[in-house]
């Protein structure tokens, strides 16, 4: 096993783009974005799809920079916020309208893949819920809730079927969501933002803004070296602050998860799995992977208030990963990173606005890519059509997180989950 670099594996492998130039110089939008992640670039390319096309893209660093671009690649429906909870909370039409919105995202990613010829090793091959424990309860109930409340169908897969897949002692059962995929989620991201370009957005990477101030009827946006007038401002900057609106930033928690590529596996990929599908257990904290066309394993897995370093992120996952797939040894570990998500409260995404322009798309909760496209739609038909579609995220608002107390009350809150699923695990012996 060698030292690790920082580098994640999906910035190495990245697609060359010419890069955006710094914001210089002033120029009027009608629309100001800022943030270059998914929620960022699904809501500009989803103005300039509806016909908007005068707007302006601000990045801090580079576009897919912050989570957007170090996140496992799952492609799939849902909230972090449970479907149990959310048809509790919000009855079954309601919570059906919001979990169409992230299958209606899914088929979104799909088709711009394919309508933008996006290079993202996408894999359209399903994801499997794999059962940790020998009950089979947690399948059986959101199997039948799924189907029942949100008129959306699992595959059960036995114990055999399973073990034919996936070659681990680890697991039991599982559950087979086949309206799923997994792709490089950095190439994704530069594969929007070259998308959003081609139909006239202008983003300029690098120009963080400094401030950002209402100005009569128009908002004036601050970068080191330029500003924008716009009419409407977006803001999506996630787990990576932007220090802009103050309730806007109270409102959710940037927490960390860790992800790590191991060294090309040739023949011993298929001592672990036979199947394309990417892979999560019923844990709260669960592990996740999925082969990559290198015959890479990609893994990710732990929350974490703590931003680790790539060798404190390589130790603790290889671990992990050799708990479930024991086969592989001494298997060299290439990259490991970690990345910021943002949490609410609530665990549901805050998507909104305030009535004078100002918009806000965040807290995705590691369940970015379906829930920010489904986002970006909404914030596009808002500003560029006038729809009030976004009102069905009204319920769950900026609620604020209480930092830096709201860091310890989450940790603890893992810490609590996580000593359950170890019991859980020792009663079954």
């Amino acid at each position: 096993m060698t030292s690790t670099p920082a580098l994640s594996y999906y910035r190495a492998t990245a697609t060359p783009y010419a890069p955006y130039a710094p914001l210089e110089g002033r120029q009027e939008a009608r629309v100001a974005v800022i943030g270059g992640g998914f929620a960022g670039l699904n809501t500009a390319l989803g103005l300039a799809e509806r016909g908007l096309r005068d707007v302006v893209l601000l990045e801090r660093e580079q576009v897919g920079y912050g989570a957007s671009g170090r996140n496992g690649g799952f492609v799939f429906a849902g909230y972090s916020l449970g479907e149990q909870a959310l048809f509790d909370q919000l009855g079954q039409a309601r919570a059906r309208a919001l979990f169409r919105r992230t299958i209606d995202g899914v088929h979104c990613i799909r088709r711009r893949i394919a309508d933008y010829a996006i290079s993202c090793d996408a894999v359209d091959a399903g994801v499997i819920w794999a059962n940790w424990f020998r009950d089979p309860g947690v399948l059986l109930e959101r199997q039948q809730l799924l189907a029942e409340r949100y008129g959306v169908r699992w595959e059960w897969l036995g114990a055999a079927e399973l073990g034919e897949l996936v070659h681990s002692p680890r697991y039991h059962d599982g559950l087979f969501e086949r309206d799923a995929l997994h792709l490089h989620p950095l190439n994704y991201a530069i594969g929007l933002a070259g998308a959003a370009a081609g139909q006239g957005v202008r983003i300029h990477e690098h120009s963080e803004v400094r401030q950002l101030r209402r100005e009569g009827a128009r908002w004036r946006v601050l970068t080191a070296a330029g500003e924008v007038l716009a009419e409407q401002v977006v803001l999506a900057c996630g787990g990576y602050l932007a220090g802009l609106e103050r309730q806007v930033d109270r409102a959710i928690l940037p927490i960390a998860t860790y992800v790590m590529v191991t060294e090309p596996l040739g023949d011993r990929l298929a001592e672990c799995l036979a199947t394309r599908a990417a892979i999560y257990d019923t844990r709260f904290a669960f592990d996740y992977y999925r082969p990559l066309p290198d015959t890479r394993l990609l893994w990710g897995g732990r929350i974490s208030v703590l931003d680790r370093s790539p060798r404190a992120v390589q130790r603790l996952l290889r671990r992990d990963l050799l708990r479930v797939f024991p086969q592989l040894g001494e298997v060299r570990v290439d990259y490991a990173w970690s990345g910021l998500m943002s949490y609410a409260r609530h665990q549901m995404p805050q998507v909104g606005g305030r009535g004078n322009g100002l918009w806000w798309a965040q807290a995705f909760g590691g369940h970015g890519l379906s829930s920010t496209c489904a986002a970006g739609e909404l914030l596009a038909a808002a500003i560029a059509e006038d729809d009030q579609a976004w009102r069905q995220f009204e319920q769950y608002g900026l609620a604020p997180t209480y930092r830096p107390l709201g860091f310890m009350g989450a940790q603890a809150s893992y810490w609590r989950a996580e000593l359950r699923d170890w019991l859980k695990a020792r009663l079954e012996g």
